[in-house]
């Protein structure tokens, strides 16, 4: 793995040389150790102006094929890489909850998140739990509860619902040891208030790993800061949805490149709120 942005500079006043020999050492094309993708993905500090009226801080992880597939035959895994995946622990590593959609928990076969021994230290630090929370976002909860998403989690599961969702179906996750959370007044979830509903549990540093729904909702509410795109050096051609399904914005909403790593042709990109 190497990075193309940005390039790491030593503070003033070092020489010229030292900072291209510091250059070149973060361009090398090396092995990355878990700590250091850590530090490359690390959450923006609680006083970062970029969080300023921010009740969380809520970063999508996606990836999508060059033409712009989210997912090949309905999964994502075909896109990925073994770097891919490395990113992807590491971002549930450090993240107090991961936010998904109901159809993309049936499609992948989710499964509670587990403490991982690297992040141990890390997470102890920063007053966090062993693992991410998993909170499914769902308006009819028509969830199998029988699962081991909830019914073996290391930390419950979340289910975010409208206050209009069928009371006999949140009885039914309650019961099945999941906390409800009502991030609406009708059937449905508003996507706008998901980051402080979260947020009032404690769960500020936020993770949605879609699906494309999902995260197209997100975006059109004005609720997502940060996005982890990782494009796929293939093709799938097909009719799969872009990594956003969702409606459309009035002005379309700029981000700003904030750091690229590539391996083996996949660029692992990195874009925050402007």
């Amino acid at each position: 793995m190497r990075r193309l942005f940005p390039l790491t500079a030593l503070p003033a006043p070092a020489s010229d040389v030292e900072n291209a020999q510091v250059a070149a050492i973060d361009g090398m094309d090396r092995p990355w150790t878990l700590d250091e993708l850590a530090d490359a993905y690390a959450y923006p500090a609680a006083d970062d102006p970029a969080r300023a009226g921010r009740t969380g801080w809520l970063r999508a992880n996606m990836v999508s094929s060059m033409d712009g597939a989210a997912h090949h035959e309905g999964r994502s895994q075909p896109l990925s890489s073994d770097a891919d995946m490395r990113i992807f622990g590491v971002l549930r590593g450090l993240a107090d909850a991961v936010v998904v959609g109901a159809e993309t928990v049936r499609k992948e076969g989710y499964r509670p998140a587990r403490a991982r021994e690297a992040f141990a230290a890390r997470r102890a630090a920063a007053g966090q739990g062993p693992a991410a929370a998993i909170a499914v976002v769902t308006a009819g909860l028509g969830l199998d509860f029988s699962l081991p998403l909830f019914t073996e989690p290391l930390v419950p599961t979340l289910v975010l619902t409208g206050a209009g969702a069928p009371a006999d179906r949140v009885a039914q996750a309650r019961a099945a040891g999941a906390e409800v959370l009502f991030a609406g007044e009708g059937l449905g979830v508003d996507p706008a208030r998901v980051a402080g509903v979260l947020a009032e549990r404690g769960h500020a540093r936020l993770l949605t790993e879609g699906g494309p729904k999902l995260l197209g909702q997100f975006a059109a509410a004005g609720a997502l800061d940060e996005m982890c795109l990782s494009l796929a050096p293939v093709v799938a051609v097909g009719d799969a949805p872009r990594i956003m399904d969702g409606p459309a914005v009035p002005v379309p909403e700029r981000f700003a490149l904030a750091s690229v790593l590539e391996e083996a042709g996949f660029l692992f990109t990195r874009y925050r709120r402007s």
